[in-house]
Protein backbone atom coordinates (compact mmCIF):
# COMPACT_ATOMS: atom_id res chain seq x y z
CA UNK A 1 0.00 0.00 0.00
CA UNK A 2 0.95 3.54 -0.51
CA UNK A 3 1.19 5.68 1.92
CA UNK A 4 -0.35 9.15 2.00
CA UNK A 5 -1.49 9.43 -1.68
CA UNK A 6 -3.64 6.04 -2.74
CA UNK A 7 -1.90 5.00 -6.14
CA UNK A 8 -4.64 3.53 -9.12
CA UNK A 9 -3.35 1.42 -11.28
CA UNK A 10 -4.63 0.21 -14.44
CA UNK A 11 -4.18 -2.92 -16.00
CA UNK A 12 -5.71 -5.68 -18.58
CA UNK A 13 -4.25 -8.92 -17.47
CA UNK A 14 -4.28 -11.33 -14.22
CA UNK A 15 -0.71 -10.97 -14.46
CA UNK A 16 -0.46 -7.71 -14.27
CA UNK A 17 -2.97 -7.23 -11.30
CA UNK A 18 -0.95 -9.20 -9.05
CA UNK A 19 1.96 -7.44 -10.31
CA UNK A 20 0.53 -4.25 -9.78
CA UNK A 21 -0.40 -5.47 -5.94
CA UNK A 22 2.94 -7.09 -5.28
CA UNK A 23 4.17 -3.51 -6.38
CA UNK A 24 2.25 -1.92 -3.34
CA UNK A 25 -0.58 -0.41 -5.53
CA UNK A 26 -3.54 1.10 -3.24
CA UNK A 27 -6.37 -0.06 -5.91
CA UNK A 28 -6.85 -1.83 -9.61
CA UNK A 29 -8.53 -0.43 -12.46
CA UNK A 30 -9.12 -4.07 -14.56
CA UNK A 31 -9.73 -3.02 -18.27
CA UNK A 32 -9.45 -4.92 -21.12
CA UNK A 33 -7.87 -3.13 -24.50
CA UNK A 34 -6.04 -0.66 -22.76
CA UNK A 35 -4.48 0.68 -25.98
CA UNK A 36 -8.25 2.07 -26.76
CA UNK A 37 -8.67 3.69 -23.17
CA UNK A 38 -10.41 0.36 -21.94
CA UNK A 39 -13.13 -1.55 -22.45
CA UNK A 40 -15.29 -3.44 -19.68
CA UNK A 41 -13.46 -6.76 -19.17
CA UNK A 42 -14.84 -9.97 -19.64
CA UNK A 43 -16.56 -11.43 -16.73
CA UNK A 44 -13.80 -14.80 -16.62
CA UNK A 45 -10.73 -11.77 -16.23
CA UNK A 46 -13.22 -10.30 -13.23
CA UNK A 47 -13.58 -13.04 -11.36
CA UNK A 48 -9.94 -14.36 -11.72
CA UNK A 49 -8.84 -11.57 -10.74
CA UNK A 50 -11.20 -11.30 -7.39
CA UNK A 51 -9.64 -14.50 -6.33
CA UNK A 52 -6.02 -13.59 -6.56
CA UNK A 53 -6.21 -10.02 -5.40
CA UNK A 54 -6.76 -8.49 -2.32
CA UNK A 55 -6.63 -4.81 -3.04
CA UNK A 56 -9.53 -3.12 -3.88
CA UNK A 57 -10.75 -3.95 -7.52
CA UNK A 58 -12.46 -1.22 -10.01
CA UNK A 59 -13.79 -2.30 -13.19
CA UNK A 60 -14.16 -0.24 -16.25
CA UNK A 61 -17.43 -0.49 -17.67
CA UNK A 62 -17.55 0.90 -21.51
CA UNK A 63 -19.19 -1.09 -24.04
CA UNK A 64 -17.08 0.25 -26.49
CA UNK A 65 -14.42 2.11 -27.67
CA UNK A 66 -14.86 5.55 -29.35
CA UNK A 67 -16.85 8.44 -27.93
CA UNK A 68 -19.20 8.44 -24.71
CA UNK A 69 -22.30 9.17 -26.19
CA UNK A 70 -24.31 6.00 -25.94
CA UNK A 71 -27.34 4.29 -27.57
CA UNK A 72 -30.06 3.01 -25.65
CA UNK A 73 -28.74 -0.38 -26.02
CA UNK A 74 -25.58 0.55 -24.87
CA UNK A 75 -26.39 2.23 -21.99
CA UNK A 76 -28.56 -1.34 -20.94
CA UNK A 77 -25.33 -2.90 -21.73
CA UNK A 78 -24.05 -0.79 -19.10
CA UNK A 79 -26.05 -1.68 -16.50
CA UNK A 80 -25.85 -5.54 -17.18
CA UNK A 81 -22.37 -5.31 -16.92
CA UNK A 82 -22.41 -3.42 -13.10
CA UNK A 83 -24.47 -6.60 -12.27
CA UNK A 84 -21.98 -8.91 -14.07
CA UNK A 85 -19.13 -6.74 -11.77
CA UNK A 86 -20.80 -7.14 -8.41
CA UNK A 87 -21.78 -10.74 -8.87
CA UNK A 88 -17.86 -11.42 -9.92
CA UNK A 89 -17.06 -9.09 -6.46
CA UNK A 90 -15.83 -6.25 -7.74
CA UNK A 91 -15.67 -3.21 -5.53
CA UNK A 92 -16.35 -0.34 -7.63
CA UNK A 93 -17.30 0.91 -11.35
CA UNK A 94 -15.11 3.16 -13.59
CA UNK A 95 -17.71 4.66 -16.10
CA UNK A 96 -18.74 8.06 -18.20
CA UNK A 97 -21.39 9.38 -19.99
CA UNK A 98 -21.25 12.49 -22.62
CA UNK A 99 -24.34 14.10 -24.02
CA UNK A 100 -23.74 15.15 -28.17
CA UNK A 101 -22.91 18.60 -27.09
CA UNK A 102 -19.84 17.63 -25.06
CA UNK A 103 -21.84 17.98 -21.95
CA UNK A 104 -21.71 15.04 -19.28
CA UNK A 105 -24.93 13.22 -19.32
CA UNK A 106 -26.03 14.11 -15.42
CA UNK A 107 -29.29 11.94 -15.58
CA UNK A 108 -27.85 8.85 -17.53
CA UNK A 109 -25.38 9.10 -15.06
CA UNK A 110 -27.08 9.19 -11.98
CA UNK A 111 -29.32 6.50 -13.15
CA UNK A 112 -25.89 4.53 -13.37
CA UNK A 113 -24.67 5.14 -9.56
CA UNK A 114 -28.21 4.51 -7.98
CA UNK A 115 -27.69 0.87 -10.32
CA UNK A 116 -24.28 0.45 -8.41
CA UNK A 117 -24.84 1.51 -5.17
CA UNK A 118 -23.21 0.84 -2.77
CA UNK A 119 -20.28 0.39 -4.94
CA UNK A 120 -18.50 3.60 -5.46
CA UNK A 121 -18.21 4.92 -9.05
CA UNK A 122 -15.46 6.86 -10.45
CA UNK A 123 -16.06 9.01 -13.43
CA UNK A 124 -13.43 8.18 -16.09
CA UNK A 125 -11.32 10.54 -19.02
CA UNK A 126 -14.49 11.25 -20.87
CA UNK A 127 -14.61 14.36 -18.51
CA UNK A 128 -12.00 15.80 -19.80
CA UNK A 129 -13.87 15.97 -22.86
CA UNK A 130 -16.08 18.27 -21.43
CA UNK A 131 -16.66 21.70 -23.28
CA UNK A 132 -16.11 23.42 -20.21
CA UNK A 133 -14.03 21.37 -17.66
CA UNK A 134 -15.69 23.72 -14.08
CA UNK A 135 -18.74 23.23 -15.89
CA UNK A 136 -18.44 19.42 -16.59
CA UNK A 137 -17.07 19.45 -12.42
CA UNK A 138 -20.29 20.70 -11.23
CA UNK A 139 -22.17 17.57 -13.36
CA UNK A 140 -20.31 15.43 -11.91
CA UNK A 141 -20.57 16.19 -8.61
CA UNK A 142 -24.56 16.12 -8.94
CA UNK A 143 -24.14 13.01 -10.42
CA UNK A 144 -23.17 11.44 -7.10
CA UNK A 145 -20.03 9.47 -7.83
CA UNK A 146 -17.16 9.19 -5.72
CA UNK A 147 -14.29 9.99 -7.60
CA UNK A 148 -13.04 11.58 -10.86
CA UNK A 149 -10.08 10.99 -13.16
CA UNK A 150 -8.77 13.21 -15.43
CA UNK A 151 -5.96 14.70 -17.29
CA UNK A 152 -6.83 18.35 -17.22
CA UNK A 153 -8.33 18.39 -20.59
CA UNK A 154 -4.51 17.38 -22.18
CA UNK A 155 -3.39 14.68 -22.97
CA UNK A 156 -1.12 13.57 -20.12
CA UNK A 157 -2.19 15.07 -16.53
CA UNK A 158 1.59 16.58 -16.28
CA UNK A 159 0.77 19.08 -18.99
CA UNK A 160 -2.30 20.42 -17.18
CA UNK A 161 -1.16 20.30 -13.09
CA UNK A 162 -2.02 23.61 -12.64
CA UNK A 163 -5.95 23.49 -14.22
CA UNK A 164 -6.18 19.99 -12.33
CA UNK A 165 -5.34 21.97 -9.25
CA UNK A 166 -7.82 24.32 -9.66
CA UNK A 167 -10.62 21.41 -10.61
CA UNK A 168 -9.33 19.80 -7.12
CA UNK A 169 -9.59 23.22 -5.00
CA UNK A 170 -13.39 23.84 -6.80
CA UNK A 171 -13.90 20.29 -5.72
CA UNK A 172 -13.74 21.37 -2.11
CA UNK A 173 -14.51 17.30 -1.06
CA UNK A 174 -17.64 16.97 -3.06
CA UNK A 175 -15.68 14.41 -4.92
CA UNK A 176 -12.07 13.33 -5.58
CA UNK A 177 -10.45 14.82 -8.60
CA UNK A 178 -7.68 11.84 -9.24
CA UNK A 179 -5.17 13.02 -11.27
CA UNK A 180 -4.35 10.11 -14.39
CA UNK A 181 -2.39 9.83 -17.85
CA UNK A 182 1.46 10.02 -18.28
CA UNK A 183 2.12 9.37 -14.34
CA UNK A 184 5.08 8.08 -13.81
CA UNK A 185 7.85 7.54 -10.92
CA UNK A 186 9.56 10.69 -12.55
CA UNK A 187 6.39 13.17 -12.22
CA UNK A 188 4.11 11.56 -9.36
CA UNK A 189 5.73 13.61 -6.38
CA UNK A 190 5.52 16.98 -8.10
CA UNK A 191 1.85 16.14 -9.97
CA UNK A 192 1.09 15.19 -6.28
CA UNK A 193 2.59 18.56 -4.84
CA UNK A 194 1.33 20.92 -7.73
CA UNK A 195 -2.15 19.33 -7.66
CA UNK A 196 -3.35 19.10 -3.72
CA UNK A 197 -4.54 15.27 -5.07
CA UNK A 198 -4.85 12.64 -2.60
CA UNK A 199 -5.25 9.76 -5.14
CA UNK A 200 -3.10 9.50 -8.72
CA UNK A 201 -3.96 6.93 -11.26
CA UNK A 202 -1.41 5.53 -13.42
CA UNK A 203 -1.14 2.57 -16.28
CA UNK A 204 2.45 3.22 -16.80
CA UNK A 205 2.72 2.32 -20.41
CA UNK A 206 5.09 4.88 -21.29
CA UNK A 207 7.48 2.99 -18.29
CA UNK A 208 6.84 -0.01 -19.04
CA UNK A 209 5.76 -1.90 -22.95
CA UNK A 210 3.00 -3.85 -23.52
CA UNK A 211 5.36 -6.99 -23.74
CA UNK A 212 7.30 -7.06 -20.51
CA UNK A 213 7.28 -9.07 -18.30
CA UNK A 214 5.16 -8.91 -15.11
CA UNK A 215 8.40 -8.49 -12.89
CA UNK A 216 9.15 -5.84 -15.01
CA UNK A 217 5.76 -3.77 -13.90
CA UNK A 218 5.44 -5.40 -10.80
CA UNK A 219 9.15 -3.12 -10.43
CA UNK A 220 7.94 0.53 -11.78
CA UNK A 221 4.70 0.23 -9.88
CA UNK A 222 7.54 -0.07 -6.82
CA UNK A 223 9.06 2.69 -8.05
CA UNK A 224 6.05 5.21 -8.17
CA UNK A 225 4.91 4.08 -5.07
CA UNK A 226 8.03 5.19 -3.42
CA UNK A 227 8.12 8.43 -4.96
CA UNK A 228 4.95 8.81 -2.90
CA UNK A 229 4.63 7.19 -0.15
Amino acid sequence: MSGRVTLEISVESLERAVAAERGGASRIELCDSLDVGGVTPSVELMRETRACVWAPIFAMVRPRAGDFVYSAAEFEAMKQSIEVARAAGIDGIVLGLLKENRQVDVERTRELVRAAAPLPVTFHRAFDESSDLFVALEDVVATGVSRLLTSGGMLRAPEAAERIGELVRCAAGRVIVMPGSGITAENAAEIVAETGATEIHAGLSSAVTGDAEAAAFEKEVRRLVLTIG
